[in-house]
């Protein structure tokens, strides 16, 4: 082997202009965001603060990325959170020292749990601060980056201009590898504002790390589902996020699988279709069905505690865990784990799998769904108002309340909501970032009383940007201020609808421009 390859590494004429004749003012700000835009960045959410304004002076300058400021640190974390899931591409966030950059935390523990590609970039106190200094600036902390290892993908610290192009590609290319999910940079004040001594960065490369499933283990799971005599597979996440919902189909049809989507994986496989068990819900039944299954094939899910409804589930068959996150391999029930991303792993059991014919699969899909269709009470016949008045392509984001619990179960298709961190105020910021990532739909976002005044401020974020997302906000039976007043007091246009105009009333709010605000008061519930 030869590691002696006749790359082209001269730079071009183009980029030796650029190196020779930076433009004047330049600082270390402007190496982080030209290192950015020449990764492909087209939009930055934050929120500026004193040590970061070099961050902020810089994105000015640039012509080729779009800032987006929330009024919170939080909310803009969930909203460069669903900008990546909506997008697939890197979400950068600017936010300054101390707490400003703590305020992301529960933001980045939703993003790590829907493997979002956030890339933060946190200011610090001067270098002079750092390693126990103490030198008793304005938010200083001993040791910033500690309180994001635990959370965070990987943790890049800068200490030289020199070394931030490669530490914000490494943070990019460490986003967007398999599993995707947050990163952090952090970078002292200093180096920030300090005059740049580099040339402009013009050429700027992370390329992503294929996670490909080994070989043996592709056989064995080939082996173990075509000679099964009650396949089951369940679909989580990693399905949608790796875009392997076509695979998937084709896979459960090969082998005559009946296959189960978790909260997460809604929308990973047709609900029409006659192997879909649909939502994996709160129902004995169902999780009887999975359980006496011989072979269980789950791909893109841990196994988790919301997903099996409390660790209810005790599978007696061989069970085949596909993910691309190593920790989760076998951390709930022993399994053959296979480290890889879903898509690809779905490809190579397709491309391995001999056919399994069964005829009856789809008559006992079919009789458990009959025992265990949800009933048809108010709430469900919300949950229909919402679905009929929200467009096909359209998004919707949902904050953790008694709607969002039913809705895990009996919404059809594909929906958002805080399953990570549990944190309320989500739904709101997380449509913003949703509808800059794709200004041509409208977006839907869902909340209660509570969850709505966590980040009742971002109705200013969506005034400004003129974003088009429609907000209901269903109000609890007592304490709630007058939230279509509060709309109005940010210029957005807000109406009161009541169970029987509510589809009419998002119908006609989510084809309107900009932000609205539809308020549903709640009957008492039991």
């Amino acid at each position: 082997m030869t590691h002696d390859h006749d790359l082209v590494l001269s730079p071009t004429p183009r980029q030796i202009e650029a190196a020779l004749n930076p433009p004047p003012g330049r600082t270390g700000g402007d190496l982080v965001v030209e290192t950015l835009a020449g990764l492909g960045a087209s939009t930055v959410f934050g929120l500026p603060g004193q040590h970061a304004l070099g961050l902020f002076d810089a994105l000015g300058r640039c012509d080729l990325i779009r800032y987006v400021g929330l009024r919170t640190e939080l909310g803009a974390g969930f909203a460069a959170d669903a900008y990546g899931r909506v997008s697939g591409e890197v979400a950068p966030l600017f936010v300054s020292a101390g707490p400003g950059a703590l305020m992301t935390l529960p933001a980045l523990q939703e993003a790590a749990a829907a493997s979002a590609p956030v890339l933060v970039v946190a200011s610090q106190v001067p270098v002079a601060g750092l390693g126990g200094g103490r030198h008793g600036h304005l938010h200083e902390l001993r040791d910033q980056q500690a309180a994001f290892r635990d959370v965070v993908k990987s943790v890049h610290a800068v200490r030289t201009q020199s070394q931030i192009p490669s530490a914000i590609a490494e943070a990019w290319e460490s986003a967007l590898s398999a599993p995707h999910g947050p990163v952090y940079v952090e970078i002292p004040q200093d180096v920030l504002l300090a005059p740049a001594r580099l040339p402009a960065v013009t050429a700027a490369d992370a390329t992503p790390h294929e996670l490909v499933p080994r070989p043996e283990l592709t056989a064995v799971a080939a082996h173990l589902l075509a000679n099964a005599a009650r396949p089951v597979i369940i679909a989580g996440g990693g399905v949608v996020r790796a875009d392997a919902a076509g695979k998937l189909k084709a896979l459960a049809e090969k082998v005559s699988a009946p296959v189960v989507c978790t909260y997460g994986g809604k929308g990973a496989f047709p609900r029409t279709h006659p192997l879909s068990l649909r939502t994996w819900p709160d129902d004995r039944r169902v999780t009887d069905f999975l359980e006496d299954a011989d072979v269980v094939l789950a791909v893109g899910t841990g196994l988790g505690e919301l997903t099996t409804h409390g660790h209810a589930f005790a599978p007696r068959g061989q069970v085949i865990q596909v993910d691309a996150d190593a920790g989760k391999l076998e951390a709930n029930h022993p399994a053959l784990g296979i480290h890889a991303d879903a898509r690809l792993a779905l490809q190579a059991l397709l491309e391995t799998v001999e056919p399994r014919p069964d005829d009856q699969a789809p008559a006992r899909v079919a009789q458990l769904l009959a025992a265990a269709a949800p009933e048809q009470d108010p709430e469900q016949a919300l949950l229909t108002s919402i679905r009929e008045a929200l467009p096909p392509r359209a998004a919707s984001f949902w904050d953790l309340t008694p709607l969002t619990a039913r809705a895990w179960t009996s919404w059809p298709g594909a929906m958002h909501s805080a399953q990570g961190a549990g944190a309320p105020g989500y739904a709101f910021p997380a449509a913003l970032g949703a509808a800059v990532a794709d200004p041509t739909t409208p977006v839907l976002a869902v909340s209660d009383t509570t969850t709505a005044l966590h980040t009742i401020a971002e109705l200013a974020t969506a005034r400004q940007e003129s974003l088009n997302v429609t907000w209901l906000i269903v109000e609890g039976t007592e304490g709630a201020p007058d939230f279509t007043a509060l709309a109005e007091s940010f210029a957005v246009p807000a109406v009161r609808a009541s169970p029987d105009s509510l589809r009419e009333d998002l119908t006609t709010a989510l084809k309107a421009p900009g932000p609205r605000v539809v308020v549903l008061p709640a009957a008492p519930r039991p």
